[in-house]
């Protein structure tokens, strides 16, 4: 029957398959109520309160995150990632993966999310480190997200019910983690590109015979974008495709059969209406693949290494590997129904696996699977605009967390609760169409609003009261724990936290309860002996880092090391060689242990690094050359490499290719503390005047780098002091000796500046009395003690001073000269004899500053003493 109206040829579903039809006839094969002669979907209006309480909800249910510092994964992705700073080329966000990594590398996470990067960067040329911004704006990103949000269910429901999803979308509390969280802003910023693509593509698709190009552009550009946030976020990708089939072309399963069966069977042209949805879809789906292909590219087509205690099952064996996947969708799927146990990590032992086809979690798992079945079938059965609603609810809620489900691809997690936040809005807007269907049923509406008000106000409460769990990094372990006590790593990460706040003892509690709930954990034994090695307790240390070497995979006979370890479990090596390192007659031990990491990992550039320290301390400095060069090859623009190379041209006693090397780790690092120093210090020894003003300024930029860089802070004062400034060395000097008071060449600097410019004899005896209580033996101390004697005109205590510090010192010609004046002094005392007093007088006093030469400006600037200076601020790490 053709109604002459529309012009829509309507026929029997029943007789499609016993009637042949040209294609044309075929494909307009609808029902009257369900097709017109514009086939597209518009979103309807929403009116500004709806989008005012909205926003005022979600805002008042974060308000208290902005006040939360870093914590667990904004460590690394905000406070230790390079590519935030100014100095970093912007060029490197597209070339390394969310944590500052190069995503080519093996212990690259393989994460390319540059755009949220760069708004990681934004934040930090408007506050560096501050928490506050980076906060605002994640909560700033979710408000805009739920505003979206609650414009594109306007396409699928009523006003009201539209407004209850962007409700319980904006307070669902298993958001805190994405929005608290500030990495969490991966997932926000992904869905608001996710949201735009998929609003722009409805645009595109309003009218079936025409496609709207413009918003069709718009849609590839925020599918882009969102992919460059989170990968996930090509998965819009599907899900507009599944809204351009059944919603605007409104087919089912056996139209899509049947029109496959006749495409292949007829030769006849498609409608317009056909070919435009074909095309659209084309320039979508070839816009995925080429985003697909681009990012194997980048990644290097290899995945990422995650070991058994990030996600057991990865690792398990057939059926318990797929048992547990699949169990795994129930979990998210009950922390979205019931977001009330909530952890900030869920690896390692939290989850059990399910190793058997008896273990009753299964249930669990077959009634998830039979919930998805029966609403599948529900769609499939009908042909109205309930269908509809339900299918882009399930597909909003299953295409987004897919690449999360271990399904297709193993990840670096069991659960993450932040991943949930995109497929929440599935969830949100099948519970927001349900409760308005019964309200439309029933009688008893102002229960069913009371049940919504209760829901609405324990998730926000739930919701503010999570917030604070993310105050600080102990606070959100402690919380984890609550939840969890079988997880290793909350465990350690509480550790972490005390440890870092300097309490070794307690963070020491936790590191073994670690190793108890998980006994091969790796990490868990390496922070037991760095904590012991703390305590300085380091019997116990070794202990424990060889217990964690022991529980590395170890090489078949006869067989190149082939197996794939995390790299911080091969800091093990770096642990106990630097720990073993300490006892010279080790150093050969520790040098074995550095090769053993290299032969691990080639490009481990750490171990390079370390092993270089220990072949200079063996002597071996062409070795060590040798070493740091290798390093270069991987890894070219690392200043720390440049600078020991520098150390090494040091102790070859070659100070110009030595300055080379500093020069050149300070043009990738204008901050590097070390090169800034030890080329202010070659500088210094020079003698090169012109150049002084270099030296000082390197000098006092190391100092402003970290105010207690003892070498930083000495060698300041000391060129002060050469520069005829010795007063403006004075609070360079003491500020010194706020944080190293056992400085000795610092405190002989000092009491120097005190007798010759400040004649406070009196603090210079102080200065001096300090040295030799640490040190009775200190020739230039005891000297200079005898000095100040003299210059008060005790004549009597400094000959017998002199007496002392000549048989300590028996071959040193100035004590001999000095108690030989002093004895001449003290026979006379006539007045005659003033004039050879003073010079006497005046001979002590260019002594005591040749003693300074001796003990404070040759001897710090020379390669080893610099050296033996700094060896807490080398380039290897503890």
């Amino acid at each position: 029957m053709e109604n002459m109206q529309t012009g829509v040829v309507c026929f029997d579903h029943d007789n499609l398959t016993t009637k042949p039809f040209a294609m044309e006839t075929l494909l307009h094969c609808y029902c009257q109520d369900a097709r017109s002669s514009d086939r597209g979907v518009t979103i309807n209006q929403v009116r500004s309160v709806c989008y005012i309480g909205v926003a005022v909800v979600a805002s008042l249910c974060y308000l208290n995150s902005i006040y939360c510092g870093f914590v667990f994964d904004d460590v690394s992705a905000i406070r230790d990632n390079q590519d935030l700073r100014p100095q970093t080329p912007f060029v490197n966000l597209f070339w390394n993966d969310f944590w500052g990594t190069p995503i080519h590398k093996e212990h690259s996470h393989k994460s390319y999310r540059p755009l949220c990067v760069l708004t990681f960067r934004f934040n930090y040329l408007l506050s560096e480190l501050e928490p506050f911004s980076y906060h605002l704006v994640n909560v700033s990103l979710h408000v805009i997200a739920c505003l979206l949000f609650l414009r594109i269910t306007r396409l699928f429901l009523a006003e009201s019910a539209s407004f209850v999803a962007a409700i319980l979308f904006a307070i669902h509390p298993i958001h805190t983690e994405a929005v608290t969280g500030v990495v969490g802003r991966a997932e926000i910023l992904s869905s608001v590109f996710f949201l735009l693509a998929f609003s722009s593509y409805a645009k595109s698709a309003g009218r079936s015979y025409q496609t709207e190009w413009t918003p069709l552009l718009y849609s590839v550009i925020y599918v882009t974008a969102a992919t460059l946030c989170k990968e996930q976020g090509i998965t819009v990708v599907g899900l507009c495709g599944i809204y351009e089939v059944f919603i605007v072309q409104k087919l089912r399963l056996p139209d899509l059969l049947y029109i496959g069966q006749n495409i292949v069977a007829s030769k006849a042209q498609p409608p317009p209406w056909f070919r435009e949805m074909m095309l659209r879809l084309t320039v979508l789906i070839f816009s995925a693949l080429g985003l697909l292909f681009v990012r194997f590219q980048i990644m290097g087509a290899q995945l990422p290494v995650f070991t058994r205690f990030d996600n057991p099952a990865a690792v398990a064996s057939t059926p318990a590997r797929q048992l547990t996947y699949n169990y795994l969708l129930c979990i998210n799927t009950w922390l979205l129904l019931f977001p009330f146990n909530l952890c900030c990590d869920w690896t390692m032992g939290t989850i059990p696996l399910v190793e058997s086809f008896m273990d009753p979690r299964n249930l669990a798992t077959l009634a998830v699977y039979t919930s998805l079945v029966l609403l599948v079938w529900t769609v499939l059965s009908s042909d109205d605009g309930h269908a509809e609603i339900v299918t882009m609810s399930l597909s909003l809620l299953v295409l987004p967390f897919l690449p999360a489900s271990n399904l297709f691809f193993p990840v670096g997690f069991v659960v993450a609760e932040r991943v949930l936040y995109t497929p929440s809005m599935g969830l949100c807007l099948l519970v927001a169409y349900g409760w308005h269907i019964v309200l439309e049923r029933v009688r008893w509406k102002p229960l069913l609003w009371l049940m919504l008000t209760v829901l609405i106000l324990s998730h926000s409460l739930k919701t503010f009261v999570r917030n604070f769990d993310w105050k600080s990094e102990y606070t959100i372990f402690m919380a984890g724990l609550k939840v969890n006590q079988q997880n290793a790593k909350l465990y350690n990460n509480v550790g972490h936290a005390l440890e870092s706040e300097g309490n070794f003892k307690e963070a020491l509690e936790y590191f073994l309860k670690a190793a108890r709930a998980q006994e091969d954990d790796i990490g868990a034994h390496i922070n037991v002996g760095r904590t012991y090695s703390n305590l300085e307790m380091y019997n116990e240390a070794e202990a424990a880092f060889w217990k964690a070497k022991g529980l590395l995979p170890r090489p078949k006979t006869g067989e190149p090391y082939r197996a794939r370890i995390a790299p911080n479990h091969l800091n093990v090596f770096l642990n106990l060689a630097n720990l073993i390192s300490r006892n010279k007659s080790r150093l050969e031990e520790a040098d074995a242990l550095y090769r053993q990491a290299i032969s691990m990992r080639a490009d481990y550039i750490q171990a390079y690094i370390n092993r270089g320290d220990i072949l200079i301390k063996l002597n071996k400095t062409q070795e060590a050359q040798e070493v740091y060069e290798r390093a270069l090859q991987f890894e070219s623009r690392n200043p720390d490499i440049y600078y020991n190379l520098g150390v090494v041209y040091l102790e070859q006693r070659k100070a110009t290719q030595a300055m080379v090397y500093f020069d050149k780790a300070l043009e990738i690092d204008p901050n590097h503390e070390q090169a800034l120093m030890n080329s202010a210090v070659l500088i210094q020894e020079s003698g090169n005047i012109r150049l002084r003003h270099v030296a000082y300024e390197r000098s006092e930029n190391s100092f402003i780098i970290r105010e207690d860089f003892r070498s930083a802070l000495f060698n300041l004062a000391l060129l002060l002091s050469d520069s005829q400034r010795p007063l403006e060395a004075v609070p360079f000097l003491k500020q010194l000796l706020k944080h190293h008071p056992d400085h000795v060449k610092g405190l002989i600097l000092l009491g120097d500046i005190y007798i010759n410019h400040m004649k406070d004899l009196e603090a210079a005896e102080k200065c001096y009395t300090r040295i030799l209580q640490m040190d009775p033996n200190n020739i230039q101390a005891k000297h200079n003690l005898c000095v100040v004697y003299v210059e008060r005109g005790q004549l009597v205590v400094g000959e017998l001073c002199l007496q002392q510090a000549a048989s300590l010192a028996p071959k040193e010609d100035y004590i001999q000269r000095h108690l030989k004046i002093v004895r001449a002094r003290l026979q006379k005392v006539q007045p005659q004899n003033v004039s050879e007093n003073k010079a006497s007088k005046s001979t002590t006093k260019h002594q005591g500053d040749k003693n300074r030469g001796n003990t404070t400006s040759k001897d710090p600037i020379s390669a080893n003493s610099y050296r033996s200076d700094n060896e807490n601020h080398n380039s290897s790490e503890s």
